[in-house]
């Protein structure tokens, strides 16, 4: 479990624990599309519903995959 501290929107300190997998998943989407940890957490941050950050992290991260895997059409 990693513990990692991030700036939301350039302002607001927090921390999220996650996984060392989900953080790894999450710092290869941050690299993929151009964005540092903090801007991708704050873009994150910004779509949540109601759950806390670290959970929503995992949704984002779940939902990223999920989304780049090809349809599988059933036979």
């Amino acid at each position: 479990m990693k513990k990692v501290s991030v700036l939301i929107a350039g302002r607001h300190a927090t921390s999220i624990s996650l996984e060392d997998e989900f953080y790894a998943a999450l710092v290869e989407i941050a690299n993929k599309q151009h964005l540092s940890l903090n801007d991708l957490i704050t873009k994150i941050d910004s779509e949540r519903k109601n759950e806390n950050l670290s959970a929503a992290v995992r949704i984002y991260i779940l939902q990223y995959y999920r989304s780049a895997e090809p349809s599988n059409p059933e036979k």
